[in-house]
Parts: structure tokens; sequence; C-alpha cells
């Protein structure tokens, strides 16, 4: 990828490393200033995808429809962090009924294959690529639990601009073809089938570059087809039958009748609230929960007496983290399967517990006792005062190298993120959800909505709803300050998948994170990192109940772009 280094850039990275002691507003971060619109918005994390979702709200279309649509766009315009191969959840703000939904759209592990497989083969844990991981993919079904709930356009309509565009072509961003490159490179390099047929041999013969059209005609066909015949089509029928033999030819359990039994499911949001904000998230099998624990430790601080960027800020924050991701190690999973102590863990009293263990140096912890990874992020807001929090994903990156024949996407790796120890809570299991790395969120404020978002990028998700919400509420930043601001995350510790804890971690920080407060946490045990390639990739809308309108922000450090009207 190019390294572009302008004067803006220079004014930039000089702002982001020159903290100045006076209590910072976010005002040295901003890229680019907020998209305010009166009518609607959207923002995602594809300017080509972004254009498409305004175009269904300037047309009659509704939140809902308008973010089926991008995220059918960007299935194809961004091939390496999602498509109609992975899962997806969503929180809905319905303006009608004024209340607030959730959608788990995430698949189960194949219904024919047992943790004594794995043994068999003397497998300690599971693959990253290849059949193996492959769980049912959500998407299609999430579409239309969407659709079907809140949606008023048909869906031949919402899925036409994907379609018109994966047959005639669009050009690539700088950022996806890199992706692209690296990506399909890697999946040709283990002999996975189909990867040139799909990605390659429809465009010339050769995996276009920066600037030049990309097509997937395959991915078009497959469109149509769900189109016309709905939910069935993907997962009955023609489609399903290619994919599920595709799966056994490999190696794999996916069956047809993994496909054709699979059920989103409506799930009710959880919320903690942080300072009068009210901090929504969906319960597990996804981690959003690790976000409201972190928040509620951090309440406990008063930051309006610490500096943004600070030790203190760093430490503190990076402690509430390791303290949340040990209890995320130990009890998220498949609540069909395991009884999470969703509410014991986000009580003041357990908080408080919590926060009494973290001391002035850099502490590793074990989880509380209590009784019993490349993505998108889209959010769109219409003028019904509906508003949608979507992400999705296959997981690392384009997914688990499985191209089904002649349809135009791989199929998701999730199942890796399953633990083989057996006992423990996220263990895999036949028919199970696999702990989820990806969130959608959102903020209500007096019963009102106020705010949806999320930041994209596997283990740091929490971390990064937490900085959002830290930056919006405690250091008084805007919504495109909020995100632009540098960011940390720390690695290390326990996982679902049944690593455990060794030391301390590292802390990773971006180039505006000043050397004084490096040299402060290195001085109090952690260990630092400089960050490598982005933490996330940011979307958000605000609403401004007071002068009725609604601010848009996108991340500045990929191709997103937010838009209204």
């Amino acid at each position: 990828m190019k390294t572009i280094f302008s004067f803006t850039t220079f004014l930039l990275l000089f702002s982001h490393n020159s903290i100045s002691q006076d209590r910072i507003t976010g005002e040295s971060f901003a890229t680019r200033s907020e998209v305010l619109s009166q009518n609607g918005i959207i923002a995602t994390s594809h300017p080509l995808a972004s254009q498409i979702g305004l175009d269904i709200l300037k047309e009659g279309g509704n939140a809902v429809d308008a973010a089926i649509a991008a995220n059918a766009a960007l299935g194809l315009m961004e091939p390496t962090g999602c498509g109609i191969g992975g899962d997806l959840f969503a929180i809905v703000w319905d303006g009608k009924t004024k209340k607030i939904y959730g959608l788990n759209a995430s698949g189960r592990s194949p219904k024919k294959l047992s943790i004594d497989y794995f043994e068999e083969q003397g497998m300690k844990k599971i693959p990253s690529h290849g059949p193996l991981p492959v769980s049912v993919p959500g998407a299609v079904d999430g579409w239309f639990e969407l659709h079907e709930k809140f949606g008023s356009k048909p869906m031949s309509e919402i899925l036409a601009p994907a379609i018109n565009y994966a047959q005639t072509g669009f050009p690539l961003t700088e950022l996806i073809s890199w992706y692209m490159r690296r990506s399909i490179s890697f999946f040709e390099s283990k002999g996975f089938p189909n990867i040139k047929d799909t990605y390659i041999n429809q465009n010339g013969g050769k995996l276009p570059n920066e600037g030049e059209l990309f097509k997937n005609t395959y991915l078009a066909n497959t469109y149509k087809k769900i189109a016309e015949g709905g939910r069935e089509s993907f997962y009955k029928g023609e489609i399903a039958i290619t994919i599920a033999e595709f799966i056994k030819e490999q190696g794999g359990f996916l069956s047809e009748k993994d496909l054709s039994t699979h059920k989103s499911e409506w799930v009710e949001p959880v919320s903690i609230n942080y300072r009068g904000y009210d901090v929504w998230e969906l319960p597990p099998n996804g981690q959003g929960i690790a976000a409201l624990q972190m928040l509620k430790i951090l309440e406990g601080y008063n930051f309006s007496d610490i500096e943004f960027g600070s030790t203190e800020h760093l430490h503190l924050f990076t402690e509430a983290k390791k303290l949340a991701f040990e209890d995320r190690a130990k009890y998220y999973a498949d609540m069909d399967f395991t009884q999470v102590p969703v509410k014991e863990l986000l009580s003041d009293e357990y908080a408080n517990a919590r926060r009494e263990l973290i001391g002035r140096s850099a502490g590793a912890y074990s989880a509380g006792e209590i009784s019993a990874g490349e993505t998108i992020y889209l959010t769109v807001a219409d003028n019904e005062g509906t508003m949608v929090s979507l992400i999705q994903s296959n997981y690392r990156g384009m997914g688990s190298g499985m191209a089904p024949p002649k349809l135009g996407f791989m199929l998701q790796d999730r199942g890796e993120l399953f633990s083989l120890k057996k006992g423990q809570a996220n263990t895999f299991e036949p028919g199970k959800r696999p702990f989820h790395t990806i969130i959608p969120a959102f903020v209500t404020k007096d019963g009102k909505p106020f705010l949806s978002f999320g930041v994209m990028g596997g283990d740091f998700q929490p971390m990064g709803h937490s900085q959002i919400i830290m930056n919006l509420i405690d250091f008084d930043m805007n919504l495109q300050e909020a995100g632009d601001a540098p960011r940390w995350d720390h690695t290390g510790g326990a996982s679902p998948t049944g690593k455990t804890t060794k030391n301390t971690g590292l802390i990773r920080v971006e180039s505006g994170i000043p050397y004084s407060t490096i040299r402060g946490l290195m001085d109090r045990g952690h260990k630092i990192g400089i960050a490598r390639g982005v933490y996330g990739g940011y979307q958000a809308i605000l609403w401004d109940e007071k002068n009725k309108v609604y601010h848009g922000a996108s991340e500045s450090r990929k191709d997103g772009q937010a838009v209204g009207y």
C-alpha cells in the first residue's frame, strides 16, 4: 500500500504528538467535520455503500432498508471483511414504537461434528482456515428478520444496487485492493479451490489494482436468487446444496440440514448507566457486555481530574479491560448452552469488588467468582427516528478460504473461536453458536435515542466502544473527534478459546499517545508496543434531540463515509 504523506498529515501527526497539559476537548484530533442532516443519514466503511444507502432513504425507504442495501454492497465491495458467508448482529431503535430491539443472526456449529473428532485428529485447537471452522452463515437470515419486522421496500429493490455493481464493476479502493491481494495470495498458496475462479477469472485473469474495476457476476446471480426467493433460496435448495456438498468434499461437516434449520434470534439488549447515559449491548454469545463491565469499573473514577491520554487514563483503562476480559474468557458463551450470569457481571456490587483489585502498578488477574477477531460496521438513521446499528463479518478478513463454486462469496471461520477444553462455557458442542467478537452498540439518554455506533477490530471492539463513550462523555469530544482521537489496545490474558493468563500483557499505542505517558506506564510495570496497522473502523450517528439534527462520523483511518440529506 502506498504511503501518502501530505502537509495535512504532518499537521495531524504533530497535533497527535502534542497533547498539552490543558484539558483535552478533542479539537487536536479531528480530521474532518461532523456530517449534519435533518432527514436521514448513513455511515459505512465504503463511500459507494454509503451512497447506495442514502439513495434508498431518499427514495422513501427506511433505515432498515438502507442498512440491508449497504450491507449487501459491502459484501461485494469489501469482501475482505464481510459477506453473506458470515454472521450479523444488530440493534434497532424503532422510531414508531420508541423501543430498542436486538438481533443475534449468528450461525451454529455443524450438528454432525463433535469434540471427539478433534481429539481423534490430535487437535488442541480448531484450525483457523479450511472446512472445520465453518459454521452456518447467518447474515442472509438476519437481513430477512430485520426486513420482516421493520422493512418497507421490496427486497428486489433493496438488493438491486449491489447486483448492478456486481455485474458492471466498481473501482477498488487502495485499502481493499491491498487487503485482497494479500488474502487471495494466502488462500491460493494453501491450494483452496475456487479462489481464482471467484475473485480473479471474472476480472480478466488478474486481481484488479487500486482504481481498476472489480466484478463478481457469481455474487450478482446469488443476490438475484435471494431477492426473488427470499431466505429459503439461500438456506434450502440449490445454494444450500452447493454449500453443503462443497464442504463435505473438503472434509468438513456443514450439512443441508444445518442450513435449513438455521434461525436468527431476537434478543433483549442489556445496558448499564454511565454518568447519565444508558449504554446498550447485546448479550452473549458476543462480547458486548465486556464493554459494559469496563465502563462500570471506570465510572468509579473521576475523569474530570484525569487528562486524556495520560498515564493514569491508560493505566486505569487497561486494568479495567484486563478484569473484564478474564470474566469474558470464563463466562461468555452461547446462552442456549450455558448460564451466563449477565445480571451479576453488570451489577454495582460486582463492579465495586473488581475495582478494588486495581492498584497503582500493572496487575495480572483471574476471573471473578460468581455463583450460578476484519469486519464491517454501519449505521443508518431515517426521518421517522429509526436508527440501526449493524455489524457483519466473516472473521479473519475474508474468512475460511472455503468459497463454494459459482456462488461468489467465502464462508466464515467463526468456529475457530470455540474452545476444545472440555467443561468450559465456550467448549465446542454440536449446534452451538461460537463466542463472537463482533458487537453493535447503542446509547440512549432519558429514554430517548442518543447514539448508534460501532468500532471494528476483533478483540479490540469492547475497548473501542469504551474509548468512544469516554471520549464523548468524559473528554467532551464531538462525534468525529471521538473516533479520530489516538487509540490503544491491550493484548494478552485469558481467552474464550481456552488460552490462560501468563503475564500482564502488552499495551499497543498509536502515535498520538505522548512519550511521557508511555514512560509513565512502563514505570508502573506495563509492557508497551507500537500499534500495527489500525485499530478498528468506526462509524457513528448521534441524534441531537434539542435541534432535531443527526450528526454523522466515519473512520478516518479507512475508506468510510458518513452522508446525509
